[in-house]
């Protein structure tokens, strides 16, 4: 039975029906060579045992490749803080919202990640869930986008996949199926990564033990030799004559000092260790808050470290400390904290520098506000992304880049807050914010 034809759609001769058959056919095979190209990309990644970023970086740069768009961004979830965080991002200004964070039920891609559910958005302009400020505080302008939930085939999203403003044309269903293989490809690569980085920490973890018992049985001869070279001392001075006793006094007292800074900084290593371990494991110890003066820890901090800063001719300064009121506190580890901070700055000022612990209090907040500011070289804006996290790099012979997390450890177990300010070639401040009372405590 033939059916009428509207005015609109003429009936195509059979030639034609032809040619039309073959150019959609000629279509389809061209989105499954863009597909295939996309999966063979990804699954090249997956098997090279890349880390989490260079994954990250490889799977965006494979989706803008194969759509042929303007800009992209990996978004990564963080359940702690349940923000998601630009991992990675390409195109605009990329250096800008690197590390960023949204909450991860706002904008496009927050409804994407908690629906799990790919969005095509033709023109975000008339989209009310796009983040307008986003394009303010970069300077671009986003025309067209999709964002598709970076997730595994099963399984619920690790965070999303952003990709704007196609080159030629706008962004469609098609570009939809070719960066749905590379998301799931990807996320199961960076599942595979992370598990693969536990893996090493819990190896680290476990390496850390036994290193942190082997040191503790190297300190033991260390704390028995300064228990007998005290007690000879004490005879020493004892035996002196009464005419050398002014001079006596004096060069007794400096002697117990740096015995007891030996005593003490042997204890605090054996605690350190234990402190590593547990921070590559992801534990933390509980608190002892006891009644504590911000101005003696800083004080055997600087007391600590004073040597090794004159032999580098730098000048370790304290300003404001001893007006501050006491405050509750765990002081094993503020020590550790202010101690990791100064250790950590002295290599990086140069002969001449000045590295300052200061503080002031604000009894109308119920907090005292501590700064650690040196005059070294700054850090670069990669070694900033990381700072605080278990992924934080060392630039020092030997150093673990453990630090600063311990740092952040210490001030959140306090209730407290850090944030840090730094240009290359000018210098780094650290600024701590400590309430007199930690909740809890």
């Amino acid at each position: 039975m033939l059916t009428e034809q509207s005015p609109s759609s003429p009936q195509l001769s059979t030639p034609n029906r032809r040619h039309h058959h073959r150019r959609s056919v000629d279509l389809k095979l061209i989105q499954r060579e863009r597909e295939l190209d996309a999966a063979r990309r990804i699954c090249q990644a997956l098997f090279q045992h890349l880390d989490v970023d260079e994954l990250v970086e490889r799977a965006l740069r494979t989706a803008l490749d194969v759509i042929g768009a303007e800009a992209g961004s990996v978004i990564l979830a963080d359940p702690e803080s349940k923000q998601l965080v630009f991992r990675y991002v390409i195109g605009g200004r990329a250096e800008v919202l690197h590390g960023a964070a949204i909450p991860w039920d706002k904008g496009i891609a927050g409804a994407v990640f908690c629906s799990g559910e790919a969005a095509v958005i033709s023109d975000v302009a008339q989209d009310h869930r796009h983040l307008t400020d986003i394009d303010v505080y970069t300077g671009y302008k986003t025309r067209d986008m999709i964002v598709l939930p970076l997730k595994r085939w099963e399984g619920e999203p690790i965070g999303v996949l952003e990709v704007l403003n196609k080159r030629e044309g706008r962004l469609d269903h098609d570009d939809v199926a070719i960066l749905t293989i590379i998301s799931a490809l990807s996320a199961e690569a960076i599942e595979q990564a992370r598990l693969f980085e536990e893996a090493k920490l819990a190896q680290v973890a476990r390496l850390m033990g036994d290193t942190g018992h082997d040191v503790k049985n190297l300190l033991q001869p260390v704390v028995s030799a300064t228990e007998i070279l005290q007690s000879e001392l004490n005879e020493l001075f004892g035996g002196l004559r009464a005419t050398d006793q002014n001079k006596a006094v004096v060069s007794h007292e400096l002697c117990n000092e740096v015995l007891a800074l030996l005593r003490d900084t042997v204890g605090r290593i054996q605690g350190r260790m234990k402190e590593i371990a547990d921070c590559v494991k992801g534990l933390s110890a509980p608190s002892e808050f006891v009644p504590c003066r911000l101005a003696e820890v800083v004080g055997y901090v600087v007391k600590t470290l004073s040597l090794l800063a004159e032999e580098k001719r730098i000048s370790l300064r304290t300003e404001g400390l001893d007006t501050l009121p006491s405050i509750l506190a765990d002081e094993g580890r503020l020590f550790n904290a202010f101690y990791n901070l100064v250790n950590n700055a002295i290599p990086e000022v140069s002969a001449g520098g000045s590295i300052t612990i200061r503080g002031r209090a604000k009894p109308e907040d119920g907090v005292v506000l501590l700064e650690v500011a040196d005059t070294g070289l700054g850090m670069s804006p990669e070694v900033l992304a990381h700072l605080f996290t278990v992924r934080a790099t060392s630039l020092k012979a030997g150093g673990t880049g453990l630090g600063t997390k311990i740092v952040k450890d210490a001030v959140d177990a306090h209730g407290g807050e850090i944030t840090v300010d730094s240009e290359e070639g000018t210098g780094t401040t650290f600024r701590i914010r400590l309430p007199l009372h930690p909740p809890g405590a």
